[in-house]
């Protein structure tokens, strides 16, 4: 899924004397960090990624990005769609937070990128920087582990977990697992099909409490 492009852009420039970088930071496979009261986690981040690139913070949804060559292993830049080292592509923006479970991708996000920028002569490398943006992105090729079911990405309707909030993919279910009916903030709120309601512990900024499991 993180192929390492090879031919990078050359960054854009805009008004002024301060040179803007952008610092990337990738969050894979999130599920917003929920976990029941007497549960394990719902999900895990699975990893953090920075990079500069020419931007200037301002992406716009079908924009194209993709590993950076020049800041391995985990670094992520911008790139035109038909270069050779596109890998994702932008399916919509998100304003920025300091609170990563204020952010809700819509399902089939397979990657999620804060966007920062960065003024004078940092390089941005090591995940700082003011945010200015989320990026919800989606492979360019067929790998699509955020897809409703699939078992990646943020949680949402659709998926699968298990009886102690962990996201896993649904074809891998079995009977003490469930299927997500909804995602709401009060157990009364829970679809009438719904098993098990599943309280998690707060968490600043993510827009449910409640997971609403049901017959997989």
């Amino acid at each position: 899924m993180t192929q390492p492009g090879s031919t990078p852009n050359r960054p854009r420039r805009g008004a002024g004397c301060l040179q803007s970088l952008l610092v990337l930071a990738l969050i894979l496979g999130l599920g917003y960090g929920a976990s029941k009261i007497f549960g394990d986690d719902a999900s895990k981040s699975k990893g953090s990624s920075s990079a500069s690139d020419g931007k200037g913070g301002s992406w716009e949804v079908g924009d194209c990005g993709g590993p950076d060559p020049e800041n391995k292993p985990d670094g992520y830049r911008a790139f035109d769609c038909d270069d050779q080292g596109a890998t994702f592509k932008a399916l919509k923006i998100e304003d920025a937070s300091f609170l990563p479970d204020a952010i809700q991708c819509p399902a089939g996000t397979d990657l999620i990128i804060k966007v920062s920028r960065v003024f004078g002569s940092g390089d941005g490398k090591k995940g700082g920087g003011i945010p200015t943006n989320t990026v919800c992105g989606r492979n360019l090729t067929g790998d699509h582990p955020g897809d409703a079911g699939a078992g990646g990405g943020q949680l949402v309707e659709g998926d699968c977990v298990t009886a102690t909030a962990k996201e896993i993919a649904c074809a891998s279910a079995g009977a003490d697992d469930f299927k997500v009916l909804g995602l709401v903030k009060e157990k009364t709120e829970c679809p009438a099909a719904t098993t098990e309601p599943m309280q998690l512990m707060m968490a600043m900024g993510r827009p449910y409490d409640v997971i609403c499991g049901g017959k997989v």
